[in-house]
């Protein structure tokens, strides 16, 4: 793969991981700036610090993330690649993983996120930190290309958040944004 290739693959993911993170910036901004509560973000009014871990945690994941998608500058720079991922990367994903399930079982879950969402956030929640081990574990016993699809697949579910908007759109032209099925999950390709 030549770098100008590499390099549009990393474009891409980061633009991907911008789409959520707006919305979650936004998230953040109304907790900093202590908005007025709504029936819609009340839970995360009441306890801030989760929300808060799991939009910077993805924000740090997505983007750092991206660029372990150049195998150039692995090559060249595995000692950035290292510390990129013992000491960014897995504490990032984790976080991710960890306050997305701490959310899904603590939050009050509103009315419009049915059984199927919530049933969905707890399978990705523990399959990307599952992952995140798993990586860990075959780098441990130096089995690199298993570390290599680990880690890929957990990158590869925290991405999912910015298909949903591609996704989602869809459903909610067909069925209205207040539509139990506009949130619901639906497969796309990881």
């Amino acid at each position: 793969m030549n770098t100008r290739r590499e390099w549009l693959i990393a474009a891409g993911l980061i633009v991907l991981a911008l789409i959520p993170s707006l919305a979650g910036a936004v998230r953040v901004g109304e907790i900093a700036a202590d908005a007025p509560v709504t029936s819609a973000d009340a839970r995360f009014m009441e306890m801030p610090l989760p929300v808060v871990v799991h939009v910077v945690g993805a924000l740090v994941y997505a983007l750092v993330g991206a660029f372990q998608f150049l195998p150039a500058l692995r090559r060249r720079h595995l000692g950035w690649h290292r510390f990129a991922g013992r000491y960014v990367l897995v504490p990032a994903g984790l976080a991710v993983a960890l306050s997305g399930l701490w959310m899904t079982a603590f939050y009050d879950v509103p009315p419009i996120d049915g059984l199927a969402l919530q049933i969905s956030r707890y399978i990705v929640g523990v399959l990307m930190a599952a992952f995140i081990v798993l990586a860990l574990v075959s780098v441990a016993r130096r089995d690199i290309p298993q570390h290599g699809a680990w880690m890929i697949r957990a990158y590869a579910l925290a991405m999912g958040a910015g298909t949903q908007v591609l996704t989602s759109a869809p459903f909610a032209i067909l069925f209205g944004t207040d539509s139990k099925y506009a949130r619901a999950p639906r497969p796309h390709v990881l």
